[in-house]
């Protein structure tokens, strides 16, 4: 268990970016046509052309997965007045070959696995005493039933159809994401069906911000072989995010606008306050789900642009071995130049500056150092900070960089196990 404050690495935006792209290896490979070549050309055969970063946008909702949607919606009706169940409130559809649970994000689990766990969560968080734990704003099991059950029939058909809708158009982000940093196999046809994961022509970037650089080039790859980058090919250190751009939570439930806060300050260079994004995420004095924490971010940034993340995604990470969790921290920050939406839970085995323990939580992740003599580090923006709630206890740096591993196994200890990418 690490007990000790890691020192916080010391590199320039700009070094970093440049470390970042002396590092980046590809394959010599053809270009899409120049963007006067005309719009709409796609690739033949089974050779396509995606982005290095291996994002995608949103796609369209086929009739296949409206179908689905319609499917999963009329499986949860309920009559008016009747509470919901885990089992009843986390349904999961299928799009693509790729499943997605409602609350809970995209998983590799079967429906049957992830109601269980939602179950065990929530009646363990209601057998536990009000003050086992401090609270910092996530929405766990137990609150998210309770707010389920305030919806009426029409209000939660109508959250249920928009969150499936919006996953149904981000399947191809996690195909990408499951391919290369698992070893899945693209599905046949993949190229022709994802339009949205071709990469997009040179001079097509959007990017306004003097913060982020430009799109990077775009390369050809095979569906069934593309390999991922290993770690040895990412910097030993980049980050993202200025580190003045930072606050700390100013109600005790408020984790999640405060996380939302710094990433949309980093995107916009304004700060805007947190009770607009309780506003927006929908956030209660129970805390923030982080499936409304990624639906802002998509809808309130430019993270989610091609030449970034592409679409964010709630993505289960039950199923990652640490190595596969921190290239996918290095990818984000070093091939997307984007933040994370951490999701661990904030327990002092975890967290050496902690004096008590705490809730689920939401962090922003915007950095890490491979750190070669010695173990990984990952930077973050830490929004708690136990002392403006108790003065008796140790004032929190919003600025980490801490154990990457420990971070990871707060992560996994999470019930929902995800992570906003």
């Amino acid at each position: 268990m690490l007990r000790r404050t890691l020192s916080r690495p010391t590199l320039s935006r700009p070094a970093a970016i440049a470390l970042g792209a002396l590092a980046l290896v590809v394959a010599v490979a053809p270009f899409l046509p120049d963007a006067d070549s005309g719009p709409g050309i796609a690739p033949s055969g089974r050779d396509a052309a995606f982005r290095t970063s291996t994002t995608a946008g949103r796609g369209q909702v086929t009739p296949a997965m409206q179908a689905e949607i319609d499917r999963v919606v009329a499986a949860g009706a309920v009559r008016p007045g009747a509470r919901p169940t885990p089992a009843g409130s986390a349904r999961c559809a299928t799009f693509d070959g790729q499943r997605y649970c409602l609350g809970v994000g995209w998983t590799t689990q079967s429906q049957a696995q992830v109601q269980a766990r939602v179950s065990y969560a929530a009646q363990a968080i209601a057998a536990r005493r009000p003050t086992a734990v401090e609270t910092t704003g996530d929405l766990d099991a137990a609150a998210a039933l309770t707010r389920t059950a305030k919806l009426s029939p029409t209000g939660r058909t109508r959250r249920e159809r928009a969150e499936l809708t919006d996953a149904a158009r981000s399947v191809a982000k996690v195909w990408l994401l499951r391919h290369e940093i698992q070893g899945a196999p693209l599905p046949e046809g993949f190229a022709t069906a994802h339009p949205e994961a071709i990469a997009a022509r040179r001079g097509d970037s959007t990017a306004t911000t003097t913060t982020t650089p430009s799109a990077p080039p775009t390369v050809a790859v095979n569906e069934a072989t593309t390999a991922s980058k290993t770690a040895a090919e990412y910097p030993q250190l980049a980050t993202v995010l200025d580190e003045t751009q930072v606050a700390q939570q100013s109600r005790s439930y408020w984790c999640g606008p405060t996380a939302m806060q710094m990433v949309a300050w980093g995107w916009r260079q304004k700060r805007q306050p947190q009770k607009k994004w309780a506003r927006k995420i929908g956030t209660s004095t129970a805390g923030s789900s982080i499936t409304d924490v990624v639906r802002v971010i998509n809808n309130n940034t430019g993270w989610d642009r091609a030449e970034h993340a592409g679409t964010f995604v709630t993505l289960d990470i039950g199923d990652f071995t640490f190595d596969e969790w921190y290239l996918v921290m290095m990818r984000h920050v070093t091939d997307y130049t984007a933040p994370v939406l951490l999701h661990p839970v904030l327990e002092k085995k975890y967290y050496p500056y902690l004096d008590d323990n705490a809730s689920g939580h939401f962090q922003v992740g915007r950095g890490y150092d491979q750190n070669p003599t010695g173990e990984p580090l990952l930077s973050y923006f830490e929004p708690w900070n136990q002392q403006a709630f108790d003065p008796s206890e140790p004032y929190i740096e919003r600025v980490q960089w801490q154990s990457a591993y420990q971070q990871f196994r707060a992560n996994q200890a999470h019930f929902q196990h995800n992570i906003g990418v």
